[in-house]
């Protein structure tokens, strides 16, 4: 298989002239921007950095981190970028664990990496203003280069991603070259992208969407629109200005542009192609989206920083919840919960562990510096994601949550993604987050927290579920109404901090009586 520095080579001979990059007032085509990858790999040379070594980059998505992303594939270099948000103490941890010999920041990092102690032995580049031995990114690009050529094969590493680390330290995820190709030519073939596609670079590029979404756009002469961070008003006019054709996003961000004033005074309908992963996406946004943008392909893809294709379902409103079937790298399964064999199968329509193989291409091959993560995750050659799911009479794969969500109540599992797609079908409800909270006699019960759009009350909600079908047991006993439901950078839904007592509420609570 091509290496990823071969890869971008065929992209600039095949399409040189094609836009491959956005942001703001740069434009750049492909010859150009390989200019560019040129002059910062070989600026990675003067400052002494070699094949294998790590670079942290604490940076927004701008067009200089991609161009960092694709300098280090062909030198070599393992990129490591964490979120732009991060603090101090989060740096020091990830520099100490990944070995760091270099990192890259701009302002809005800045503050928190001048505070990590252990940056400060680093090789430190600054995009914009540099303070004493700080390397200005700028300088970098002024020097003349050869055109970069690629230094390492396709079983070198690519990119270490950090896990989100919502329950303890984040956990490395090195990937190797021919895995992030892979991962990339698939999700071409799955999302049916063609040739000088444009999407929206908002995924940020420390995280797995973000950075697939940037090496599919170079197999195919694409454009990638540079993002910083999200905004819906600045998004939505970047889709109708720049003429974006795909939207890869999670679902929080399309709730987001759909429900953000500006939407019905956009024009959208360059975008035929719809794709979301990261989280479940409940049954009222796949209706409001797809009366939205009336795609011609509306994909859901279930996935993971590990291996990035579990399954896919290209026409997801036609059975909400559903997550399809195996990628075209992948196998899949549902396995008991608490199985310890690949072989313990769950049986149909039984919720259980979702499992996925390892011989895929585009799998990872074990967590950075994590044996204990290894053995808990990785068994006889599969990887268990931890997810819980079940397989309908269709053979269709449905993903309820996290083993770590589930909620039992009287004795019952009860999945919370089941309660959200029901409870966001109310033409009140903006949004919806369902935990189990302690209960004395219960264990725990279950209880949603809701975002209004309009007026509607807890006894509304409790009748709403009633007449839906929603089996009793499953039925929500507290209801909160809060301003807004808590989400992590990359809009995951954080029900910890719900648990925790971390919202704040917009109205009072009632507890309901037990089940009947």
């Amino acid at each position: 298989m091509l290496d990823l520095g071969n890869s971008f080579l065929s992209s600039v001979e095949r399409d040189p002239h094609a836009l491959a990059i956005v942001d703001g007032s740069v434009r750049l085509n492909y010859a150009q921007w390989y200019r560019r990858v040129s002059a910062v790999a070989a600026a990675f040379d003067d400052i002494g950095l070699m094949p294998g070594d790590h670079l942290v980059t604490v940076l927004q998505n701008r067009w200089e981190a991609a161009t960092i992303h694709w300098a280090c594939q062909f030198a070599g270099i393992v990129i490591t970028p964490i979120n732009w948000r991060s603090k101090a103490d989060e740096i020091d941890y990830c520099v100490e664990n990944s070995e760091a010999k270099a990192i890259v920041f701009e302002q809005v990092s800045a503050e928190a990496l001048r505070q990590s102690s252990e940056a400060k032995s680093l090789t430190r580049i600054a995009l914009g203003a540099a303070e004493g031995d700080e390397i200005k990114f700028s300088t970098m690009l002024e020097r003349e280069a050869a055109d970069a050529v690629p230094r390492v094969g396709a079983d070198a590493w690519s990119v270490m991603l950090y896990t989100s680390g919502t329950t303890a330290k984040p956990k490395g995820v090195p990937r190797r070259q021919r895995a992030e190709r892979a991962a990339a030519v698939a999700h071409v073939a799955q999302n049916q992208y063609a040739n000088g596609e444009r999407t929206l670079g908002v995924m940020p590029l420390y995280h797995t969407m973000g950075v697939r979404s940037l090496l599919a756009m170079s197999l195919i002469g694409g454009t990638f629109v540079c993002l910083p961070r999200f905004d819906a008003i600045q998004a939505l006019r970047m889709i109708a200005d720049e003429k974006i054709t795909n939207l890869y996003l999670v679902p929080t961000l399309y709730h987001d542009l759909i429900h953000n004033d500006v939407f019905p005074k956009t024009d959208v309908s360059s975008v035929r192609k719809l794709g979301f992963a990261g989280a479940p996406m409940t049954d009222g946004l796949l209706k409001e989206l797809n009366a939205a943008f009336k795609p011609d392909l509306f994909v859901n893809h279930y996935g993971s920083s590990e291996i990035y294709t579990f399954t896919i379902d290209q026409n997801a409103p036609a059975k909400p919840g559903s997550a399809g079937r195996a990628g075209i790298n992948q196998r899949v399964r549902v396995v008991k919960l608490n199985a310890n064999s690949p072989a313990d199968l769950a049986a149909v329509g039984e919720e259980g562990e979702v499992i996925a193989l390892l011989l895929s291409d585009e799998a990872f091959e074990g967590y950075w510096r994590r044996p204990d993560s290894n053995a808990k995750a990785l068994k006889q050659g599969w990887y268990f994601t931890g997810d819980t799911g079940y397989v309908d009479k269709d053979g269709d794969l449905f993903v309820t949550g996290r083993v770590d969500d589930m909620i039992i109540t009287g004795g019952e599992n009860v999945s919370p993604v089941e309660i959200e797609s029901c409870l966001s079908l109310h033409p009140a409800v903006s949004e919806v987050a369902v935990v189990g909270l302690p209960h004395d006699r219960w264990g725990k019960i279950i209880a949603a927290f809701i975002k209004r759009r309009g007026p509607v009350e807890t006894d509304d909600l409790d009748q709403f579920c009633r007449t839906s079908g929603l089996a009793n047991f499953k039925r929500p006993r507290q209801y909160v109404f809060v301003n807004e439901i808590p989400k992590s950078p990359v809009g995951k839904l954080l029900r910890r901090k719900l648990v925790a007592g971390e919202f704040e509420a917009e109205g009072t609570t009632r507890l309901q009586g037990t089940a009947a």
